[in-house]
């Protein structure tokens, strides 16, 4: 039961008058923390992108100051966050099942042991010449990596809580934290971009833009020769450019969890346990192995993630080469993107069409953790729809008239469609109930307590399941802890279609997600829209866009999990 319709002095006679006074500053506790999330953000902004040119006189080192204060702070509340905790045994009295799944809790622990590493390349790269720059500069990695610990222990043993003490201080601190982790997640994309474009910049010729590299913009801030000569230091300075799409997604795993914690401050849950209850919705322990699968899905999905490996590096080799091994090279890269984005619209147009036959009751409940995937997917998805839609308007009314056209004008076509069909499938799917929940059944026929079936269409004819049925020749089972083992029926093809479905795009969203996160740029490679454009324009729509858009895939690939698990 949410928060907003949880019972008031009727449910805690003596808590009364305290509890209703949370419900009514409820609102008021939310707004004072977005107000400072909103105020903290906009700083820096401003910081961030004014230091990302060089006619403007803020310099990285003002950033690295502010993020470094930004995480020594949002570090020492953690801290305080979890010593409070362990002292007071009621200060979460109820949990939420839905929240932190152990999938995205592990994609963040492998995502922060990636940053950690990028923090040690960042450190060495730094120190590589000392004598010109600022201690700041080796302090925020050193910084960073603290915070990265604290703030992924954290996230791991406390992602499920419902706090109930000192709300509006945990609210506030909630959101400066999620504030820290979209400021870093804006300096790295900043930084990626940047180095993108002095890329581009080189390869090109083009002198006149603003931008600079780290290194550059280190140099106008002090005043010295800050030069990387060394082969240690330029090892130190790809190595933690090439690492940065994993602090991107770290950040904003972080950030996203942060997210359902805040919300989740003073919540009630009318079917928890006092101390470590579980929130509305929770459904007992299911094996479903892979054995449910009929493989095809994930085959299929393992040769196109292979074959993009290979794709994305020869585009890597080529595109730098001469002029007709850069269109070759494109030609690849379009020709796969558009087998890949084909299959993955049909697969999910697929999905959707079998949830037509599915008898699953829609999920209605208030769950904050899948109301945020839902937004999440469909928000990122704009980024790629805006760089599609102006992809298609330059080619379309552009002159060129050439193979490399027709290519970019079917990418484009089928990156929309491909986005709009997957968000459909995902979120029907992550809205459906778990096996066995018929229309107009508020609970799922799994949750029998301490019974065990093969099929799922014989529970149909039960009229209904015992107060404490018993397995045989065991004891009453314990509902707390009760797990119903479903082995899928031969009849049931409609689960093993979507699990590998599921499956299938996973495998897909993850390839397209290390093209573009691991530095691939056709929208620079292919001029049609640079010279429709002009390139100031073209570079800011996709340094803008593409980062939502790479964000959205890894996103879709959590989402997926939890798609294949409730199949």
């Amino acid at each position: 039961m949410s928060e907003e319709s949880a019972p008031g002095p009727k449910e805690s006679p003596p808590a009364a008058p305290r509890a209703g006074s949370r419900e009514v500053w409820k609102k008021g506790g939310r707004l004072l923390s977005v107000l400072l999330a909103v105020n903290v953000l906009l700083l820096a902004c401003t910081l961030i992108s004014g230091g990302a040119f060089n006619k403007v006189a803020v310099y990285d080192t003002d950033v690295f100051a502010l993020l470094t204060t930004m995480m020594l702070l949002a570090s020492l509340w953690i801290l305080f966050y979890l010593l409070r905790t362990v002292r007071c045994p009621d200060a979460v009295p109820y949990q939420d099942a839905h929240a932190g799944p152990i999938w995205l809790r592990g994609g963040l622990v492998l995502f922060g042991i990636c940053t950690l590493v990028m923090d040690v390349f960042k450190t060495g790269y730094y120190s590589s010449f000392f004598e010109c720059q600022s201690a700041i500069k080796i302090l925020h990695p050193l910084t960073q990596a603290v915070f990265v610990i604290v703030q992924t222990y954290f996230l791991w043993v406390s992602s499920k809580d419902c706090i109930h003490v000192h709300l509006d201080l945990t609210r506030c601190g909630l959101m400066f934290t999620l504030t820290t982790n979209l400021a870093i997640w804006m300096a790295a994309v900043v930084d990626e971009s940047v180095h993108q474009t002095h890329s581009y910049d080189s390869s090109h010729g083009n002198a006149s833009h603003l931008h600079l590299t780290p290194d550059q913009r280190a140099g106008s801030s002090v005043g010295g020769d800050c030069s990387c000569n060394t082969a240690i230091c330029q090892i130190f300075q790809q190595g933690y450019f090439y690492l940065y799409p994993f602090n991107i997604e770290y950040s904003l795993f972080a950030s996203t969890m942060l997210y359902v914690m805040w919300k989740n401050v003073g919540r009630l849950l009318a079917s928890s346990t006092h101390g470590h209850g579980h929130g509305h919705g929770h459904t007992p322990s299911r094996v479903s192995l892979f054995r449910e699968t009929l493989f095809a899905g994930p085959i299929l999905g393992l040769m196109l993630f292979v074959v993009g490996l290979a794709v994305f590096i020869i585009y890597e080799v080529q595109v730098s080469g001469e002029r007709g091994r850069t269109q070759q090279a494109l030609v690849i890269y379009y020709s796969f993107n558009i087998i890949c984005l084909g299959l993955m619209t049909l697969v999910s147009l697929s999905g959707s069409i079998i949830y037509r036959f599915d008898r699953r009751a829609m999920d209605h409940h208030k769950n904050p953790t899948r109301t945020l995937d839902v937004a999440l997917l469909v928000g990122a998805a704009l980024g790629q729809y805006a760089i599609s839609y102006y992809s298609l308007v330059a080619v379309v009314v552009g002159t060129p008239r050439d193979l490399l056209g027709g290519l970019n004008l079917a990418h484009a076509l089928l990156m929309i469609a491909q986005h709009t069909f997957q968000n459909v499938f995902i979120i029907e799917s992550l809205h459906r109930g778990p096996p066995g929940a018929e229309p107009h059944d508020t609970t799922p026929k799994e949750s029998c307590h301490g019974l065990t079936f093969a099929n799922l269409d014989a529970l149909h004819t039960l009229p209904a399941c015992p107060p404490t049925p018993r397995l045989v020749g065991t004891n009453p089972v314990d509902p707390q802890e009760t797990m119903a083992i479903i082995l899928a029926p031969r009849g049931h093809w409609r689960r093993r279609c979507l699990k590998d479905i599921s499956l299938f795009l996973l495998l897909c969203n993850v390839i397209l997600w290390i093209m573009p996160a691991f530095g691939a740029r056709p929208h620079f490679s292919n001029t049609v829209e640079v010279d429709f454009y002009g390139y100031s324009l073209w570079a800011a729509i996709v340094n803008i866009c593409l980062p939502f858009g790479i964000f959205y895939r890894m996103h879709a690939v959590s989402s997926l999990l939890e798609v294949y698990v409730l199949s």
